[in-house]
């Protein structure tokens, strides 16, 4: 028998078009209207707030059909689920076979995780704390880094991702980068830390063009000077300064390279500009081609098929490859920014690469492909970062690969009140109601602060435990937040 507020729930979400049923911690929602498509999964602890708007935005992705063909198999949402600003849920995980939904991505190509950790105790790193501070708000907030490389290695990034990258600079080195260690940036493109032997998800590197790229920043000859790349993003984008608190699993903590007591160095950016111009113009191309005299999907979700526009499915991937070679390069220069300036203030500090992983994502599976919107792979014996508010645990996880999830995690815990409810209600409420008591947050514009304060995200702990719960994770190590950089 279900509890009478879920009930309640149930028939609340039935009178706005939904077909919502509820049993052990899973919603399971598809429209009314249309019975003939799966049904979407939502895991969400208990007690956890379900939105209406974010059901609504699950059912109508589960229900993208193109008329000439392709479908949505599977759908499903991870437990940081909430609205998404342009249409889909946040959390979403979707299979599709014979069509991809460039929507599905947006515009935040490739937006994901970085961890770095250093053999620094708190205390070591607190001593020097307003030194590295302002050195790094030089770097990140007013434009002291030099990221100028040559028209060729950009290129290259494009093309070819991390490893394109450090090719060209190795090639002809410029910019903050030539005190870099570049022995230890190629060990890490190549090294191993997941199944798949890398500690970058695809070695960092996907089929891209540069050909696709924004065309200013792909010049035939000549230097770049690219104000996008090494910036952190708005949002909840951040770096964050942490603190290995407590392993949990010393058997693979170990061979990562994890300590208890470690500091640790966590970033969550994607490919900016570059993920926009992608991303906008593939909607625009989705919807444009849609053919004439047919009525529009109501949800205004326009896929692209294999059976009508195959050159447009193979287009859109090359180009969401494009943003995402950015987005992950983007990632490693924030890291190597901050690794340099840890070496100029606390001395020969290794730093080295845990694992970095996209949320926002296109990739091959089965017989078509998985689309993940704020969400994050989770594949046998990979590792997964989730990161919690920045006055909240943070976990290094273990996926598990759980095939009722497509091999998904959380991206984080997941937004309970919106930006516009704090901006407008946020500045009345104490410091100690919006979770902001002992949070050191390095930040230009108050506003951002308050945006992003630990009382508008969802707790982590329960985000973590159901999913350790569903196996689709297992805790490695748990790390406290610091300090968090926020542009």
């Amino acid at each position: 028998m279900q509890p009478k507020n879920i009930q309640r729930l149930l028939r609340a979400l039935g009178r706005q078009g939904l077909d919502v049923s509820y049993q052990n911690s899973i919603y399971s929602v598809r429209l009314a209207n249309s019975p003939n498509a799966p049904a979407a999964e939502v895991l969400l602890p208990e007690g956890f707030p379900v939105e209406a708007k974010a059901l609504k935005q699950l059912a109508n992705l589960a229900n993208v059909r193109h008329p000439s063909g392709g479908c949505v198999c599977r759908a499903c949402a991870t437990p940081d689920f909430h609205p998404g600003d342009a249409g889909i849920a946040i959390g979403s995980v979707v299979e599709t076979v014979g069509q991809v939904i460039p929507a599905a991505v947006g515009s935040d190509i490739n937006c994901g995780m970085r961890l770095h950790i250093a053999d620094l105790t708190i205390d070591q790193f607190l001593a020097k704390r307003d030194r590295f501070v302002e050195l790094i708000k030089g770097d990140y907030f007013f434009g002291t880094r030099d990221v100028t490389m040559t028209a060729q290695t950009m290129q290259s990034l494009f093309q070819y991702g991390v490893p394109g990258w450090i090719d060209g600079m190795l090639d002809a080195p410029t910019g903050s980068f030539v005190n870099s260690n570049w022995q230890q940036l190629s060990q890490e493109c190549d090294g191993c830390a997941d199944a798949f032997g890398k500690r970058i998800f695809l070695g960092g590197s996907m089929a891209g063009n540069w050909r696709l790229a924004p065309e200013e920043l792909v010049p035939d000859t000549g230097l770049v000077r690219d104000g996008g790349l090494a910036t952190i993003g708005g949002g909840n984008h951040f770096v964050e300064v942490q603190r290995v608190d407590k392993v949990e699993n010393r058997a693979l903590a170990y061979p990562w390279g994890v300590r208890e007591g470690q500091l640790a160095f966590m970033i969550h950016s994607g490919s900016r500009n570059v993920g926009k111009y992608i991303g906008g113009m593939w909607r625009d191309k989705a919807k444009a081609s849609w053919e004439k005299g047919l009525k529009y999907p109501e949800s205004q979700i326009f896929p692209l098929s294999t059976h009508s526009h195959p050159e447009l499915v193979a287009g859109y991937l090359e180009a969401e490859a494009t943003a995402a070679n950015y987005g992950f390069v983007n990632r490693l220069l924030l890291a190597e920014l901050l690794r340099l300036r840890l070496r100029e203030v606390y001395g020969d500090v290794e730093a080295p690469l845990v694992y970095d992983l996209p949320h926002n994502i296109t990739l091959p599976f089965g017989q078509g492909w998985v689309t993940r919107k704020g969400a994050c792979p989770a594949h046998p014996e990979q590792p997964v970062i989730i990161p919690g508010s920045m006055g909240d645990y943070s976990y290094l996880m273990v996926g598990k690969g759980n095939p009722a999830y497509c091999n998904s995690a959380s991206h984080g815990a997941g937004r309970i009140r919106t930006r516009f409810d704090l901006n407008r209600r946020g500045a009345s409420e104490t410091e100690a109601e919006l979770g902001l008591t002992g949070v050191d947050c390095i930040t230009l514009r108050e506003e951002r602060r308050i945006e992003e304060a630990p009382a508008a995200y969802k707790p982590i702990q329960s985000v973590i435990d159901i999913q350790v719960e569903a196996q689709m994770v297992d805790v490695v190590a748990r790390l406290s937040p610091v300090l968090t950089f926020k542009a």
